[in-house]
Order: structure tokens, then sequence, then C-alpha cells
């Protein structure tokens, strides 16, 4: 037995779900998951406008930062935003000093975007407020259950991206 965030106990099952049963709890979670996102976007949005910083340029200085340089078509994909989005942010945080873009020796056309120093201070100082601000919100969790919660939404992710392949021939 398990408490839901309002401390009702819950019965947990440890067995799969059939697929109606599955769809409808996973239906249930895409409903909880945009007004959570679009809730904690407010949060970092608000806590940022001295710096000019959106949503949208905090997530390619975001990416940046954890994964190096990136093309502009490598974070659309990654982000699964649009490149036409992408490079919009891009041009804003290069216009607000945060990112440079350099050449691709793998791609001519293709400008590597590089964290410049005042986007890495940036997005530094943005993810330290985000973790004190997340610290306030865990409450009890555990780290078995965030654990299961990342694999839970990696699992519906892969699942989604098989079904927007189609089906296979």
């Amino acid at each position: 037995m398990q408490h839901d965030n309002r401390g009702v106990i819950i019965e947990v099952m440890s067995s799969p779900l059939d697929s109606d049963a599955l769809a409808a709890r996973l239906a249930e979670v895409y409903v909880a998951l945009g007004p959570l996102y679009r809730k904690a976007a407010r949060l970092v949005e608000s806590q940022q406008p001295v710096m000019g910083m959106s949503v949208g340029v905090r997530a390619v200085l975001d990416q940046l930062r954890r994964e190096g340089e990136r093309t502009v078509p490598q974070i659309a994909r990654a982000q699964d935003l649009s490149r036409q989005f992408v490079q919009r942010m891009v041009n804003d945080a290069r216009d607000a000093g945060f990112v440079d873009l350099v050449a691709n020796p793998a791609h001519r056309r293709s400008s590597l975007v590089r964290l410049a120093a005042g986007g890495r201070e940036a997005i530094e100082a943005v993810a330290a407020r985000e973790r004190r601000l997340m610290a306030r919100v865990g409450g009890d969790l555990t780290q078995e259950q965030l654990e299961a919660t990342l694999h839970v939404l990696a699992s519906m992710s892969a699942a989604l991206d098989e079904v927007e392949r189609g089906p296979s021939s």
C-alpha cells in the first residue's frame, strides 16, 4: 500500500496492466504532465526576467551545458522541437551574448552552437536557482520513486517514438 499526493491509501499493483487499463492510466499521466510542465516553466520564466532568458533559451543553454556544442538540427531533434523554433531560440541566445556560432568542421552550412562564457554563467545560475526551488518541492519522495518515474517517462517517450515512426514493414 502507498499514499497518493492527498494522503489517500492506494493499492499498487505489481503485475502488468492489460492494454485498456494501461492506456487509461497513461492518459492520466499525460493529463498530469501538461499542467505540471507549464507550472514549472512559468516559475522558471518568472525567476529569469532580469537575464531575459525564456524557457526556450534556457532549454538550449542547458542542453549545451550538459552535452557540449551542437548544431541547431541536433538540438531540435533532442528536444523534439522544430528546427525553426530552436533557431529562433539560438538567435535570441546569441543576441543576449549567451552563445556563439562557430564553424562546424563536419558540415559547412550548419554552424555549431557553443556556450559563451556569459551563457555558461547564466545557465549555471539558473540551474542553481532551480535546484533550490526543487528542493522545496520534493516532499518525501524517495530515490526509488524518482528512478521509477524517470523509467516510466523514458518508456513512454520510447513508445511514442515507435508510434510516430508507424508500423514497420
